[in-house]
């Protein structure tokens, strides 16, 4: 069994696709944090456990997923359909193999999956990561590692540097980290990315990820 947390803020057009594409063997963690579509709902009755985070961030959502899981192996996976589910075996058998942590990298399969915006502010963190050691090039919404493990590293961000803090703490942990393509298209229609849908969303971003870089 493989724990996927699912963060999640008014996905409720998006999760029917995505938890229905989830391989045999994996369970779904969605959590809540403050929807008012009824994503928990919804979730609910397609089988997901459902874990509800008052506190808004990224980060805060995904580490009571973390907190919430009970399997060995765990992965994350946006919840807005943007990414596949059935390339979530892939990361999970590099980790199986020996990797610390597996990452994806995301390919864009339209232009208009990734706008410019989104894109250009990632390119800059990876490229900040590359200078510190870790051969990245994605901060990767996409990944999978061992609960235990990740809990050991003591993330602390709990909005948008989430990730980059995991990449960071996870290098000088001395982490094997195996990164590798993965289908990046459009959200599913009747959702809003909180990130790269406006270019304020990306530069808050950028700022939150900036903070853990600075530390």
């Amino acid at each position: 069994m493989v724990d996927v947390i699912l963060p999640c803020l008014d996905e409720a057009a998006a999760l029917p696709g995505v938890l229905g594409a989830l391989p045999d063997g994996y369970r779904a963690i969605v959590v809540d944090n403050g929807s008012t579509d009824g994503s928990p709902e919804i979730a609910a009755d397609l089988g997901a456990k459902v874990v509800h985070e008052p506190r808004r961030g990224y980060g805060a959502a995904v580490h009571s997923g973390l907190e919430a899981a009970t399997a060995e192996l765990v992965a994350f996976l946006d919840a807005d359909g943007s990414l596949d589910p059935r390339e979530l075996p892939v990361l999970v058998a590099a980790v199986q193999s020996g990797a610390d942590l597996a990452v994806g990298r995301r390919v864009p399969t339209s232009p208009a999956a990734w706008p410019w915006h989104a894109r250009a502010g990632n390119a800059l963190l990876a490229a900040l990561l590359r200078r510190r050691g870790l051969g990245v090039s994605d901060i990767a919404p996409m990944r999978a590692a061992k609960r235990e493990h990740l809990l050991s590293l003591q993330i602390t961000d709990r909005a948008f540097g989430y990730p980059l803090e995991l990449l960071v703490k996870a290098g000088r942990a001395g982490w094997r980290i195996d990164e590798f393509e993965v289908s990046y298209g459009e959200r599913a229609r009747g959702t809003k990315s909180k990130v790269s849908g406006s270019v304020r969303g990306t530069l808050r971003a950028v700022r939150d990820m900036g903070r853990v870089l600075a530390r």
